[in-house]
């Protein structure tokens, strides 16, 4: 996938307004910063740790669970619209909740004097695959 969240092939041209300027196969592989690279790994490690430690607990039918719940969990949206997902069931299970990191504050694209309302019906089209183009544009 690439950085944007947005499927691409291999063999299509790369495209710099949508995907950046160092968006290639490089790009997808590494993180964008050593930094980043060694916070996913700890938290991979402390997320194996705390799963050895419920199994060793609870039993294997606790952890097929919870990641079931997570599945669930993470796909439930809210419509494309005016309020964006804040996904609460989800970060309750994972316990995410009680984090808050600098994305949460800065940068808001609701705060941005070229913010567009987003259009729900072109919204759902994108999902459903009827139509093409980003969920939300916010450029005029």
């Amino acid at each position: 996938m690439a950085s944007g969240g947005m499927k691409r092939d291999v063999s299509e041209t790369h495209d710099a307004l949508r995907f950046g300027v160092n968006a290639g196969v490089k790009a997808d592989l590494a993180p964008p910063h050593p930094l980043q690279a060694t916070i996913q790994s700890e938290a991979k490690f402390w997320a194996d740790k705390k799963k050895f430690g419920t199994q060793a607990i609870y039993g294997s039918a606790f952890n097929i669970r919870k990641d079931l719940d997570c599945q669930i969990l993470s796909r439930f949206q809210r419509p494309p619209g005016a309020l964006p997902s804040a996904m609460l069931g989800y970060e309750a299970l994972t316990g995410s909740l009680d984090d808050f990191g600098f994305e949460d504050y800065l940068n808001m694209p609701q705060d941005s004097d070229s913010f567009r309302q987003p259009d729900m019906h072109h919204g759902m089209e994108v999902r459903l695959g009827l139509s093409k183009g980003p969920i939300c544009p916010s450029f005029n």
